[in-house]
């Protein structure tokens, strides 16, 4: 794991000293709220519906034991005992009193983390797989560019006031966890027929009122010629994207007004024109890989005895074995998957006292790595398969055990309308009807994989454009409704879904997302998930069995 240097640790200490200043400004009335709104923007601190929340940054996803515990104490001296993970694999406190939010940055900065560039119009935090290090499919490990990004992009003067914000994801397997194609920038780690290793480079993918799937503007560029390509990229867009319509403003709204070809031809002349200037020399590429140098694993049989009678005993043990567990590139080991989504719960909430759970977990267990998906879960990436039964144990106590990743309980959803200003609607509430409809594990299973994803707005800060099913709330009239969606994807075959009929009222959702899954069983053929079935299909059997029941 990357550990912050000397410069990075006085940058911190200089960034969070001027946060307090202003702060105490607008606590003494020398700032309006308008004027103190870019500045505590800068900082990850936003003003909800009832307090201000606070989102911290976890780059790329990655954690150690000492900072979760750190999160898991500000949860419980701050907040409310709780904070909530996020799609961009952020954490958020959602109840912070702003005369608190230097002191939080504070101890934040005592353990190599920040919320700095998490809000406004820049370059938010980079996101790449959870698997990372651990999976064999991964032609590079790809934190290793992400931290790259990371360091180029913090408080880059050309890139700090962007027309709208900007993401990017680094993904390095044939199956993306990162959701790459619905980013401002997707960056696919590939090797040349003669071994070099480059990206292929997607740009304009984005959600909110125009979502769009992003698109290859370059099948490879050599890895060494990242980060001056992705400057070129950026200085086209900060020079032609919208700053006169907010709605408008996304690199997706210029790479389809431009086209492709045209878009990438400007970046190209860009590139040509400014050359190599941007790019990590050898020794900085290789002081950053030297963090990620691959763990030390003991030689282990790859068939655990231990781990074979317990899933043999126990048969809650071997449903979180079938569905929790990933095969790692070590045998012996096993990637431990951890459910954000206990039935009835809030989709990404985690107690403090569960954090700590996690945290001691992945000290005696883990190797002191954890990492935070973008479906709002948390990964424990290298684990003995003799410690399985012991890690599934400790989680099933501190109610992290339930065995539903990838299945229809697992889904995401944003604060909506329970915190959010922006909110049209109630999402958390709709999240928890539909797994309490799915809470029998049997029935849960032969469903199998399905991605649902719910949006209280627009905004589709819970991605449901791109769910198996989507759902977004819209308000009509002051009354929550809500649009559903059928066929998108956020994986490598990444789409956009189809509007299945006219908005439902609240209390008919989870019983439309339940006619839904039958609907799929009756109509699936062998070996068909729901997303194969509905592209086998069409919309056509699923709209007629929802609205002959609904109305």
């Amino acid at each position: 794991m990357y550990r912050y240097d000397s410069i990075d640790k006085d940058f911190l200490a200089d960034r969070t000293a001027e946060f307090r200043e202003q702060v105490a400004r607008r606590l003494a009335g020398e700032l309006s709220e308008d004027q103190f709104k870019p500045l505590r923007l800068r900082n990850g601190l936003y003003l909800q519906l009832h307090a201000y929340m606070l989102r911290i940054a976890v780059p790329y996803g990655s954690l150690n034991p000492t900072q979760l515990r750190k999160l898991a104490w500000i949860g419980r001296t701050y907040d409310k005992g709780y904070g909530h993970f996020t799609t961009r694999t952020n954490l958020q406190f959602h109840w912070i009193k702003l005369s608190d939010a230097p002191d939080i940055v504070d101890h934040l900065a005592s353990v190599d983390m920040h919320a700095i560039q998490t809000s406004g119009n820049c370059i938010r935090n980079v996101t790449a797989d959870p698997y990372a290090g651990a999976t064999s499919e991964e032609i590079d490990d790809p934190r290793v560019w992400a931290e790259a990004i990371r360091q180029w992009s913090t408080v880059h003067p050309e890139f700090n006031w962007l027309p709208r914000k900007f993401k990017i994801a680094v993904t390095a397997a044939a199956k993306d966890r990162t959701a790459a194609k619905t980013h401002d920038i997707g960056l696919n780690l590939k090797r040349s027929r003669d071994g070099a290793l480059g990206f292929e480079v997607m740009v304009g993918g984005g959600l909110g009122r125009m979502p769009y799937i992003g698109q290859t503007i370059r099948q490879f560029l050599p890895a060494t010629r990242l980060l001056s390509y992705l400057e070129a990229i950026l200085r086209v867009y900060n020079r032609h994207g919208r700053r006169d319509n907010i709605h408008k403003a996304r690199i997706k709204v210029l790479v389809a007004a431009l086209g492709r070809e045209e878009f990438a031809a400007q970046v190209e002349a860009e590139w040509e024109k400014n050359g190599a200037g941007a790019d990590l020399p050898d020794t900085e590429l290789a002081r950053i890989r030297g963090a990620f140098v691959p763990k030390s694993f003991e030689t282990l049989p790859s068939v655990s005895e231990t781990f074979e009678a317990a899933r043999l005993r126990t048969p809650a043990f071997a449903r979180f074995a079938r569905n929790n567990l990933k095969p790692h590139k070590v045998a012996g080991y096993a990637i431990v998957e951890i459910s954000l989504k206990a039935i009835g719960a809030t989709p990404g909430d985690a107690t403090s006292e569960q954090m700590e759970v996690v945290a001691d977990l992945a000290e005696r267990f883990g190797q002191n790595d954890i990492r935070v998906t973008h479906e709002q879960n948390l990964v424990l990436p290298h684990v003995r398969l003799d410690d399985v039964p012991a890690v599934w144990a400790a989680l099933a106590e501190a109610g992290l055990a339930t065995p539903n990743m990838n299945l229809v309980s697992d889904i995401i959803a944003c604060p909506g309308l329970d915190y959010c200003a922006l909110a049209n609607a109630r999402a958390i509430s709709v999240a928890q009807h539909i797994a309490e409809r799915f809470a029998d594990p049997d029935r849960a299973e032969l469903v199998g994989e399905l991605k649902v994803k719910i949006s209280g707005c627009i905004n589709a800060c819970g991605h449901h454009h791109v769910g198996h099913i989507g759902i977004l709330g819209v308000d009509k009239k002051g009354e929550e409704f809500y649009q559903l969606t059928l066929g998108g994807s956020a994986a490598e075959d990444a789409a956009v879904g189809q509007a299945l009929g006219p908005a439902l009222p609240y209390d008919k959702v989870a019983e439309a997302v339940d006619t839904l899954v039958e609907t799929y069983l009756r109509e699936r053929q062998s070996g068909e998930r729901f997303l194969d079935t509905f592209r086998r299909t069409g919309v056509a059997p699923f709209k007629e069995a929802v609205y002959a029941d609904v109305h």
